[in-house]
């Protein structure tokens, strides 16, 4: 194989939840560029059928399911809907998640809850949903979105919940991947440092001292910055990587 052919996709069917913004928008398009159909899913309709639009027009197939992964049962029916629409699930990219910046003392146990299930419970329901067609076919690959703030600690917000979950996809990363490997599964995450995203204050001056101006690249990443390496995790490419955390941040975390 090429080592450029070894980065293709083809003939591959991708789940990235959390598709309709930000990083997972460009992990769907990237992955669809490199030759995977993708099902898009998320909570905004409007903005999953653009991103649906827009994976058609690279000339991939793409399938949309609207849907609250916290709610019951919609995991199982995204990952169903995946293999009767597209044919598979090949690759499984958890990208969905929530932050809220609260200081430690007031955290109530009801936001605790909805960061931990949101973040962690959300991409285990996914990653088994995943899994359990995966192990038929002795082959797969899972992404978990992570974040620098499951190794460090942000300033000057305060997201003790946010972090203390990040934390918790890592590890769970690592855990899967030991317990899947025999079955051909193979699990790693990204940890992204700042992105300029929708719901991300990146421009806010109150924040660059801390966000940017302590980076030693002395800037902030664009989601599209993140699809090469996530593309490179979903293919053959990394076929002796697994349970690894990839950081992606500009050298903020470096100590």
């Amino acid at each position: 194989m090429a080592v450029l052919d070894a980065f293709r996709l083809d003939g591959k069917v991708a789940v990235v939840t959390g598709s309709t913004r930000g990083i997972g928008r460009s992990a769907a398009t990237a992955l669809a560029e490199a030759g995977a159909d993708i099902l898009v899913t998320g909570r905004d309709s409007d903005a999953a059928t653009e991103v649906a639009d827009q994976i058609r027009a690279i000339g991939r197939r793409a399938h949309v399911v609207i849907g609250d992964l916290t709610d019951d049962g919609v995991p199982e029916r995204i990952v169903s809907e995946a293999e009767s629409v597209l044919g598979s699930v090949d690759i499984l990219v958890n990208n969905a998640g929530i932050c809220r910046w609260t200081p430690a003392l007031d955290i109530t146990s009801q936001e605790m809850h909805e960061v931990l299930q949101t973040n962690v419970g959300v991409v285990l329901s996914m990653c088994q949903a995943a899994a359990r067609t995966m192990m038929g076919r002795g082959s797969g690959v899972i992404i978990n979105v992570g974040s620098i703030s499951g190794l460090i600690v942000n300033r000057p917000q305060l997201q003790a919940s946010y972090n203390a979950s990040k934390a918790a996809v890592h590890q769970l990363t690592r855990s899967l991947a030991v317990e899947w490997a025999d079955h051909g599964i193979r699990l790693n995450a990204i940890a992204p440092g700042y992105v300029k995203t929708g719901i991300a204050p990146i421009d806010d001056p109150q924040y660059a001292p801390w966000w940017v101006d302590l980076a030693p690249q002395r800037r902030y990443a664009l989601p599209d910055e993140l699809g090469p390496t996530i593309v490179y995790l979903a293919s053959p490419a990394s076929s002796f990587m697994t349970g690894e955390v990839l950081v992606i941040d500009g050298g903020y975390s470096v100590p």
